[in-house]
């Protein structure tokens, strides 16, 4: 029987019993073990495997061993509780073991969770469990994280003061970031929140969110957009020192105005229009893009645009020009158009 992701949710913190198992399956490996391990957690608790309830085993055993699935379901240990049998990397070949295994399940055995990657519709695995009345499947997807599963991971950290601002950060943040990076994410906020009890900031989640790579180039393309030109020259030349060739600063000024052209050419407004970009924007950045947004028309930001695919061009055409020079006129440019009216 298929779980819903609305159900999953429920389901994953606190597991039926009287479930004789569950296929966990999805492309993206780190989303399938988070929720296997979200749910084996739920199930028989953190000393689960110091007691001997929690058994784990490659998928690949049961082609050899076909019986295993089922014996160790309803193998006994020594210490009470729920008891749960993991099996990784679920295969057709695990076809006919897990088949035995849901066939015979009786009440009292343990949780048989199996996980595997992306499954086709036509996979015998998959109509095993979908057909199946008791058994459950769980379809995961490379969708993020919706508000209530982040709710319940901020809850897990212990993160509750929370401003409307910083849940809306937050679920732009989730969105372009792997689940993973995601959870280390929010444990990096709740060890800096310890012994804090002022409600978390959008500035704060933006302190600590990991940087991507661009974020070198930030400050000079915030320089030109806000037409501050003295500081153009400096910047150029630290980025120089560090290795950033000129191309790709003009790059990211083209992609930084494409993001200013999306804003101010939507006619619900920049305020708006904001809350559809993709990836999102949150934080510091958000605040600046809005700004720059009241201070440039559309036909400014579009003759912007052209420059800078004209520059471009030239940055990767066969000049003996000095391409720093050509890359820091062309930011000059921009930065006066940012000061006209």
């Amino acid at each position: 029987m298929k779980l819903s992701p609305r159900d999953a949710v429920g389901f994953l913190s606190k597991p039926d019993p009287k479930v004789p198992a569950i296929l966990i399956y999805g492309a993206d490996a780190m989303r399938v073990a988070e929720r296997r391990a979200k749910l084996v957690a739920a199930h028989v608790g953190p000393q689960a495997e110091s007691e001997m309830r929690l058994t784990r085993m490659p998928g690949s055993d049961l082609r050899k061993d076909p019986a295993a699935a089922l014996d160790a379901a309803r193998a006994q240990g020594f210490f009470p509780g729920p008891r749960a049998v993991v099996i990784d990397e679920a295969n057709e070949h695990a076809f006919d073991a897990l088949k035995t295994a849901l066939e015979d399940w009786a009440e009292g055995d343990a949780m048989i969770v199996a996980t595997a990657g992306a499954l086709k519709k036509t996979s015998k695995l998959r109509k095993l469990f979908e057909s199946d009345r008791r058994a459950l499947v769980l379809a995961v997807y490379d969708d993020p994280p919706g508000r209530a599963e982040i709710e319940q991971m901020l809850a897990a950290e212990g993160l509750t003061n929370l401003s409307q601002d910083a849940m809306r950060d937050l679920g732009a943040l989730a969105m372009t970031l792997e689940p993973g990076d995601f959870r280390q994410t929010l444990t990096r906020i709740a060890l800096y929140k310890i012994g804090d009890d002022t409600p978390l900031s959008p500035d704060e989640i933006a302190m600590l969110a990991p940087q991507s790579a661009e974020a070198e180039i930030d400050d000079i393309l915030n320089a030109m957009a806000e037409g501050r030109m003295g500081d153009l020259a400096p910047i150029l030349g630290r980025l120089a020192a560090q290795g950033v060739q000129p191309v790709a600063v003009c790059i990211g000024a083209a992609r930084h105005f494409k993001l200013l052209h999306a804003l101010v050419s939507d006619p619900r407004g920049p305020q708006q229009a904001i809350g559809a970009l993709r990836p999102p924007v949150f934080g510091q950045r958000r605040d600046r893009l809005l700004r720059q947004a009241q201070n440039w028309s559309l036909p400014r930001v579009e003759d912007a645009l052209r420059d800078l695919t004209a520059t471009d061009l030239a940055l990767r055409s066969s000049t003996r020009a000095p391409t720093r020079a050509l890359a820091e006129r062309a930011l000059i440019r921009l930065s006066r158009m940012a000061g006209r009216r």
